[in-house]
């Protein structure tokens, strides 16, 4: 059954994060989330779960073209975000 909820959550994921740019909101997966946790929190864990691995990928792939980039123009490298205990987040 875990593999089902995980399965549908992030396909649902998948598809919020497409929309979010037609529907202009980046935060529509907290509605989603919402809706979906009225019915479901294992769902909605799972989903929220799927949502922040995708963000997190994307943001990862985003400094890597950075870093390739300024590396291969010769310019400064991108600094990564401060770690959670220095205050970041």
């Amino acid at each position: 059954m875990a593999d089902f909820i995980q399965e549908l959550a992030d396909g649902l994921a998948q598809d919020v994060l497409q929309s979010s740019s037609e529907l202009g909101d980046a935060f529509f997966y907290e509605q989603v989330s919402k809706v979906i946790g009225a019915s479901s929190p294992t769902l909605q864990e799972a989903f929220m779960t799927s949502i922040r691995i995708r963000l997190a990928e994307k943001r990862g792939r985003a400094f890597l073209e950075k870093a390739l980039q300024a590396k291969r123009e010769g310019g400064k490298m991108p600094e990564a975000p401060r770690e959670a205990e220095k205050g970041g987040h």
